[in-house]
């Protein structure tokens, strides 16, 4: 059975999620409020604040009148909170893994290393009064170019259920310290652990209004036709729209980041959307078989393969067979619950739903299932929301489950002839999001690297998540990314700030000091 969520988070259904707006947690002026459901349970564990436009307008009012005043900060004051916090996040670690996988259904030791690879960012932000120092330069005799980096303003960050503590990270201390201030929309399903968070930057000294939290819910797509969960969008739109935004970050779906980029480029408003993502692993011939078949598995079966950059599809060079039997053996053998080393639950009922479905669908068009994950639905039904790691080999590359973004622990094997055919097959996707090598030979990994489709390439690492101070993001111009830069590392700081150039000249000459008048000033 599944292992319960640590008794260290609250007792079920006693969090109340309202705004946080000017430093203090506020009801909806709607009054109305959503259920928040465990994935591990199924149980009400509390409730989260409908958010209307008027609400997004305190919000913004506050954030635009606390702006001058943080903007007005010297970075390394900034930077000297973000440290403060960096030390809050650390000693609650474990508390914060708790309401991750109370709320999201991750295993702890995933919650816990989403929530230490979030600090890594706050880390990041700290090292800013190095990183954002500005140049000045001679440029001709008597003339100098300085350039310094300004905030925006206000930034919205609409982040999703996946991560809910990390990916909110990757926009949030890097904002701040940078200067701006910062509404943060997390997904209605997961609003605990950042609600939790607010109270750190607060106790920082992150002072009111510099950033905010709105818990409305938010607009979905899926199989093409646009829905809005439980009726509402009204909040989400106010905040993309508002005048006083000058910038947004998104990161879920790729149909909706295409939405809300082309809504935020009819306002000429920048902004950054990250969509979904069809990742690819290639296994070769001279792949080391214990290290490919354990981080292949690894890479799809982790955090119940509810991550942009899960494995989706793995191509086998020749026959691969042995290294298919390996990644069967090991997905076998894994076990449901929220300890270490288990598959934790998937998010929702619909998210279970829509996974079976790919299974089911792909097994009627003629994929062998070697791992059948559907069972754990049926042994854990009205106790949570579980599918247990699935492996499907292929004899048709235009199934469905070969194209389409699952987000659950589903594998889709094919094999193919050659190196050319399997990045034939990669190159087609249209997502650019990330993909992996497995060889022993450097000769073959630059090959590949070189040839992929995608931003985010592995050698041997199946989860190519890039360390600051690089950046996280897909290739511009495909369904994995819309919009400006990247986010995390040094592309967030490039989103969150102007670069303003000043070009001087003055009329003082080498050897015509007026000396008499220069004495006069001293």
């Amino acid at each position: 059975m599944p292992e319960s969520p640590s008794k260290k988070a609250k007792a079920a259904s006693d969090f109340t999620c309202d705004n946080y707006v000017h430093g203090r947690f506020v009801a909806p002026a709607s009054g109305a409020y959503l259920p928040i459901e465990s994935p591990v349970t199924g149980a009400t564990i509390g409730k989260v604040a409908l958010s209307t436009a008027a609400d997004i307008e305190d919000a913004v009012a506050h954030a635009k009148k606390a702006f001058p005043a943080w903007s007005g900060l010297t970075v390394k004051a900034r930077a000297a909170i973000m440290l403060k916090f960096h030390e809050l996040m650390r000693k609650h670690a474990d508390e914060l893994a708790d309401l991750v996988v109370l709320e999201n259904g991750k295993n702890k030791s995933e919650a816990l290393a989403s929530v230490l690879k979030g600090n890594e960012t706050v880390e990041y932000a700290c090292s800013l009064p190095q990183l954002v120092q500005g140049k000045t330069l001679e440029v001709s005799r008597g003339i100098t170019c300085t350039e310094t980096r300004d905030p925006l303003g206000v930034i919205v960050s609409v982040v999703p259920f996946n991560f809910p503590v990390m990916v909110p990270m990757w926009t949030v201390p890097i904002a701040l310290t940078t200067g701006n201030c910062v509404i943060l929309k997390p997904s209605e399903k997961v609003p605990i652990t950042m609600t939790k968070v607010a109270s750190f930057l607060a106790e920082a000294g992150v002072p009111a209004g510099v950033f905010q939290v709105h818990t409305a819910p938010f607009l979905w797509v899926a199989a093409y036709r646009t829905k809005i969960i439980h009726g509402q969008v009204e909040a989400v739109t106010s905040l993309v729209d508002h005048p006083d935004v000058s910038a947004v970050t998104f990161v879920g779906s790729s149909p909706v980041a295409q939405l809300i980029a082309r809504r935020c480029r009819a306002q000429d408003k920048r902004v950054l959307a990250l969509g979904g993502a069809k990742n690819h692993l290639v296994a070769l011939p001279d792949a080391d078989l214990e290290l490919a078949s354990k981080d292949i598995v690894a890479s799809f079966a982790g955090c119940a393969g509810q991550r942009c950059m899960a494995a989706s599809v793995l191509l086998l060079v020749g026959s691969g067979t042995e290294l298919l039997d390996m990644v069967v053996h090991r997905a076998q053998n894994l076990t449901r619950g929220t300890g270490a080393g288990q598959v934790g639950a998937v998010i929702d009922a619909a998210s279970q739903k829509r996974i079976i479905k790919y299974i089911d669908d792909a097994e009627a068009g003629g994929a062998t299932v070697l791992v059948d994950g559907r069972p754990w639905a049926t042994a854990t039904k009205g106790q949570g929301y579980w599918v247990g790691p699935t492996v499907l080999l292929h004899t048709n590359p235009a199934d469905a489950a070969m194209h389409e973004e699952i987000f659950g622990p589903v594998l889709s094997v094919y094999k193919v002839q050659s190196g050319e055919e399997a990045l034939a097959i990669e190159n087609a996707s249209p997502f650019g999001n990330a993909a992996c090598v497995y060889t022993s030979h450097g000769g073959h990994a630059e090959y590949f690297t070189r040839r992929f489709h995608a931003a985010m390439i592995g050698v041997n690492i199946g989860v190519p998540v890039p360390r600051e101070p690089f950046s996280f993001g897909g290739l511009y111009g495909s369904r994995s990314k819309y919009g400006d830069m990247d986010i995390t590392g040094d592309g967030c700081v490039e989103f969150c700030t102007h670069r303003r150039k000043v070009t001087a000249k003055w009329s003082i000459h080498e050897g015509s000091l007026d000396r008499a008048n220069f004495a006069g000033q001293m």
